[in-house]
Order: C-alpha cells, then structure tokens, then sequence
C-alpha cells in the first residue's frame, strides 16, 4: 500500500519506520527540505517532500502535525488525492477535529495512537513505539464503512490495542488520564516554584529524585502541546480539572481536621483503584 505521513516529527517518523517494515511505500511531508533529507536517509520513509501534492498517488494519508493544523491539512490536501483514499489524523483530541476535516473529506477517519516519549522531533522516532499501546478510532455514523476498517487494520499491524469510540467519548475519557494530568503536573511545578525562600527552593530542587520526575514529567513537556489539549477540549479539560479541585479540597479538609483515619482510607482506596488505569 502507498501511505503518506504529513509532518515527520517523533510520531509521524516512527510510523514511516514501522509501516515501512510491513513493506509499505513511504511518502513524506515535511514543512523543511533538511527534515526530508534526513527521513529518507534514515529509512523512515521512502520518499519526501515539502508540497502537499506529492501525496496524490497514495491510498492513505495519516495527518501528523499540531491539533490546529489538522483540518486546515486535510482542506489543502483534498484536490491532491484520489477519490478511494482515506485521510486519518493523529491528534489527541477529536471531536473538534472530526468536525472540522470531515466536511473536507468525507473519508476522514479520527485516530489516535496513545503512544510517546517525552523527546521530540524526528531524532527521536523508533520502531515499535505503538506496540502494545492503545490505538482509539473515532468513526462517525456517517463515516464509509472500508475507511474505518481501512484505518483499524493498520492500528492493528502496529500492535497497537484497538479501541473504537465516538469522537466525544474519546474527548471526556481523554481528559482524565492525560489532558488533566499536564495541567497538575504543570501545577505541582508552578507550586515548588513559589518557595519564596531561595534556600529552601534550591535545597528542593537538589533532593527531588524518582517521585518528582515521574509526577513532574508531563507538566514540563511541549508548552504548545499542552495548549492545544486545553484550547481543543476546554469543556472536558475544565470539567476534569473542577473534579479534581473537589478531591483536593476533601484531601485538605482531611489533613486540616486531622482524621487520620479517614486519610488511610482514601490513600487505600487510590492503592486499590491505580492498577484499574495501568
């Protein structure tokens, strides 16, 4: 199969990598000439371009760049494919999206492999990084039946977990075990840094080890990344971030009333519940 990859960054070049390997042809967009070179050296793709129209002979485009690019992506490549292709995205948000590349191709398949590192770029890319992860589609009802099976297919021959949802269950389940815990890690950062003794802030930052690199490493990723999660799905990011203010206040409540029990409880509770989400 010919497939196309528009924007040749950590996921998009680790795609090529893993398509290529099943014997896929590779066709490559990228906004610099550098990063095409780069790609086809490094067999991440087999061919690479920075125009758009290079895409036309491919049977499925996969949409790799920022949320707000994607359906603006999917608008300019529709004069360049052919009538059969399919156009799949990789965003982590996908009501807004669907309903924005949709109406320019109606053979737009919403996706979503919940796969990363906490590098970036196309130095970064490896094969495999899908394997064993979740993989979401999010069909609509109107969506052509061989575009969807099109785009599972694939998500499964990465050895991705294939999952299939609407576009807005995906938004609210999304929300909770990602877009919500960037802004509280974000948070636990912002707070550390209002230490107003700079002794004190330093000595902080010399002893944090395991626990604050694991809770801090999401808060401290791609600024315009973490935007974009808030920006394309305020509603559910804002209803997760008003629960979560909930349970820090109960939290608070416990410590400042001292029921030490009841703290026991719920940090019971959490140890029982966490393995539901790993």
């Amino acid at each position: 199969m010919k497939i196309g990859i528009v924007g040749l960054g950590l996921i998009g070049a680790s795609l090529g990598l893993d398509l290529r390997q099943q014997g896929h042809e590779v066709y490559g967009v990228a906004r610099r000439i550098d990063t095409c070179t780069t790609a086809v050296m490094q067999g991440m793709v087999d061919h690479a371009a920075i125009a758009l129209d290079s895409l036309s002979p491919v049977e499925v485009v996969i949409v790799c760049t920022p949320i707000a690019a994607i359906a603006p992506t999917v608008a300019a490549l529709a004069p360049h494919l052919q009538p059969q292709a399919v156009v799949t995205d990789v965003g982590s948000v996908k009501a807004s999206v669907v309903a924005a590349a949709t109406p320019h191709w109606p053979r737009f398949v919403g996706g979503h492999p919940m796969a990363g590192k906490s590098e970036a770029g196309l130095g970064a890319a490896e094969a495999g990084l899908f394997r064993q992860r979740a993989y979401v589609i999010t069909p609509l009802e109107t969506t052509p039946t061989d575009a969807v099976e099109t785009v599972q297919a694939l998500a499964q021959s990465l050895g991705s977990s294939l999952y299939t949802c609407s576009p807005a269950d995906h938004d609210r389940a999304v929300a909770w075990i990602s877009h919500l815990p960037v802004m509280v890690s974000g948070s636990l950062i912002q707070a550390c840094l209002q230490e107003p003794d700079p002794t004190v802030r330093q000595l902080a930052a010399q002893f944090a080890s395991s626990g604050f690199r694991d809770t801090s490493r999401v808060g401290g990723g791609n600024p315009e990344l973490g935007v974009m999660m808030a920006r394309y799905n305020q509603a559910e990011v804002l209803r997760s971030l008003h629960t979560y203010q909930t349970q820090l206040s109960q939290l608070q409540g416990l410590i400042e009333g001292e029921q030490w029990d009841a703290l026991l409880a719920l940090l019971a509770a959490n140890q029982q519940a966490r393995p539901q989400f790993l």
